[in-house]
């Protein structure tokens, strides 16, 4: 192990067999992410009874918006991802993500602010939340109970979801996400009834039971995955737009939980440059250098690839989508028999499900387990990040 003076600890190789031992995956996570992240279930399910008592039936009074502004940064700012891929192509009006603090220029009391903060206190939504009020545009605020955020809302007289906050806001992406797609519901935006919210939960609760530290590698889907990418470079990238949600997310929590870094996006837009990865110098060219007599078992040496491809399969036979499903699974077919010929190990996630916010589901919770494991694998605690900490002690006053 390393321990350095920063308070770094970690090892550079990552320990398979830690990941089979109960007692030492409990010991090396102190700060509970593999409970946080089994709760997910339980916080579409609080969530979505917080948003029930939050009155957010009144944003429907003045109608339809012009625009919705969801104010955030992180994971806060992913929520606005999730909604505007949630109400898809049809979506009556533009649904904006915003990351820094203000607002656009041009917003006004035509158009709807949602800001987001898991702490409620990120000079991010506070600024948008502030700015909102002053051009009188209609505001909802999502954060901590008891916070800045809450106070700003209360200020304005605009709906607050008292969201608690029991983890890091990457561990809290539901928390964060339900109201916001309630919100988005309320103005008329995306059609997410209480049947979606109740399987959604069922369906994180079902992965979270698959994934759960008792289950061995070889059964454990997340243990399997996080062992796969384990000293690769990974690229994660989505078939569709539901799909490209979560592959940044896997990318935001393999950064974050494991400290990897990592290419995610589009298959679409990786097929116009990024899919050339695969011939490079982690890729095909350093595939090529392996020893064809070497035993099979045996890892070879060096840095490679590994290729996270996250398949939606989706349902969007009846939507006005930019794609076709059609040409997104051929596209994802291809990129897979472009790895194989290059020697790039390809691990595949599909989406199951009935509704979007299910299928979103069945993407995130396996790589979300996966991160927390590859994290745990390396020695590393997937809770306390050295560097942030230091980060925001050198750049706040």
């Amino acid at each position: 192990m390393m321990d350095g003076t920063a308070g770094l600890r970690g090892r550079p190789v990552a320990d398979d067999t830690l990941l089979d031992d109960v007692a030492a995956l409990s010991e090396s996570d102190p700060g509970g992410m593999l409970r946080h992240t089994a709760a997910a279930g339980a916080q579409v399910r609080e969530s979505a009874s917080l948003a029930a008592e939050a009155n957010l039936g009144v944003l429907a009074d003045e109608g339809r918006p012009r625009a919705v502004i969801i104010a955030g940064i992180g994971t806060a700012a992913r929520t606005g991802e999730i909604l505007s891929t949630v109400a898809g192509p049809r979506c009556p009006v533009p649904v904006i993500q915003h990351r820094s603090a203000g607002v656009p220029g041009w917003v006004g009391a035509a158009d709807v602010v949602i800001a987001v903060s898991a702490s409620g206190r990120s000079p991010e939504a506070l600024g948008a939340a502030e700015a909102a009020a002053r051009r009188g545009a209609r505001l909802v605020a999502v954060g901590a109970p008891d916070s800045q955020l809450q106070s700003v809302a209360e200020g304005a007289r605009a709906p607050f979801v008292p969201v608690p906050r029991r983890a890091p806001a990457r561990a809290s992406l539901w928390a964060l996400t339900v109201p916001v797609l309630l919100a988005a519901r309320a103005l008329g935006l995306v059609k997410v009834n209480e049947a979606d919210l109740a399987e959604t939960a069922a369906r994180l609760d079902a992965e979270a039971d698959r994934c759960r530290p008792s289950a061995e590698s070889f059964v454990n889907p997340a243990k399997s995955l996080a062992l796969g990418l384990a000293g690769s470079v990974p690229i994660v990238w989505g078939s569709s737009p539901l799909a490209t949600v979560a592959a940044r997310r896997f990318g935001d929590t393999l950064s974050a939980n494991a400290r990897y870094p990592v290419v995610a996006g589009a298959l679409g837009e990786a097929g116009r440059g990024r899919v050339g990865l695969l011939d490079g110098v982690f890729g095909g060219l350093a595939e090529t250098s392996r020893d064809i007599f070497a035993d099979p078992g045996d890892e070879p040496t060096g840095t490679r690839l590994r290729l996270v491809l996250l398949r939606d399969g989706g349902l969007n036979a009846d939507d006005d989508s930019d794609e076709p499903l059609v040409v997104e699974e051929r596209r994802a077919d291809a990129v897979q028999t472009l790895a194989e010929r290059r020697g790039v190990r390809c691990d595949v996630v599909t989406a199951e499900g009935g509704s979007a916010l299910e299928r979103l589901a069945s993407l995130t919770a396996v790589p979300d387990f996966a991160s927390i494991y590859l994290a745990l694998a390396h020695g590393l605690d997937p809770m306390a990040v050295p560097a942030i900490t230091e980060m925001k002690e050198l750049s706040n006053p």
